[in-house]
């Protein structure tokens, strides 16, 4: 079973992430009520998602923009980014701009490439809910956002900067 820290806690996943699908018929092979598409799927089959029933959230990759998803956003309950490799932070812009542009207050997860050394980093950003790549340590990863004791510049999690603060 992935490992899902959502809210600074373990917690079992109760959203299966479909990875590549050819069409909606997936839906009802996989089985469940909770799946989290592609935002290109999601684009190209909604009528028949939606006829479907079961609650759909979609990710965007770290090439996709939120704009794409403006006037939905909020009818999903989750939004999950996706890091295709540590490296690539595309996705921290897209968690900003979801919390302050968009003013979104469902979950929103990391998935992909998401190791220990972000999860503090992502908080801050606004994620809440982070699906662990395989090979990291659950109870380690928990220990993270617990690195730093303070930040000095503003973040989605304490807008003002420190400064500002004392």
């Amino acid at each position: 079973m992935p490992k899902l820290i959502k809210n600074g806690a373990l917690v079992d996943d109760q959203w299966t992430v479909l990875n590549e699908a050819t069409g909606p018929e997936v839906l009802r092979i996989v089985g469940g009520k909770n799946f989290i598409v592609p935002l290109k799927f999601w684009q190209m089959f909604r009528p028949e998602i939606e006829e479907f029933g079961a609650d759909i959230s979609i990710w965007l990759n770290s090439d996709e923009n939120v704009d794409a998803i403006a006037e939905e956003i909020h009818s999903f309950p989750m939004i999950a980014l996706n890091f295709p490799v540590f490296s690539d932070g595309r996705s921290y812009t897209n968690a900003r701009e979801l919390r302050e542009k968009f003013n979104y207050l469902g979950e929103i997860r990391a998935i992909g490439d998401v190791l220990r050394d972000q999860l503090y980093y992502m908080s801050r950003c606004g994620f809440d809910a982070f699906s662990l790549r395989f090979d990291q340590d659950a109870d380690a990863c928990l220990e993270a956002f617990k690195d730093f004791k303070t930040n000095y510049q503003g973040t989605v999690a304490e807008p003002a900067p420190l400064f500002r603060r004392r």
